[in-house]
């Protein structure tokens, strides 16, 4: 015995749930995801966050996570360019604290996802 099957249409069946990402949310996402992207800086956002909310000073960092100053100091630049860090200057000394606001739209982000 032979059956026919209806025939359907793509949009019958492949309709998305949601629309797209906008554009200008999902650019302010990515800068948040690249920063934490790069392993080194990924080490150094969570030393830095697992310090209860005080500061850490840069010259503790150095030579804690294998790399030179100068590409420490990279690093941290890009977690303050992020906004997922504040840097503070005291003295001749730089010290970071996370800013709890800077992960708070990525992790609203994540949070959304199915």
């Amino acid at each position: 015995m032979k059956t026919t099957l209806p025939v359907v249409s793509a949009d019958d069946v492949c309709e998305p749930d949601s629309s797209p990402l906008p554009v200008s949310r999902a650019e302010e996402l990515s800068v948040v995801a690249k920063a934490l992207s790069d392993p080194v800086r990924l080490r150094v956002f969570h030393h830095i966050a697992a310090n209860s909310g005080a500061s850490v000073c840069a010259c503790h960092l150095d030579g804690l996570f294998g790399v030179s100053q100068p590409t420490l100091s990279h690093h941290l630049k890009k977690l303050v360019e992020a906004g997922l860090v504040d840097k503070e200057m005291r003295g001749r000394w730089a010290h970071f604290t996370v800013r709890p606001e800077g992960l708070h739209a990525f992790r609203a982000f994540l949070a959304d996802l199915p």
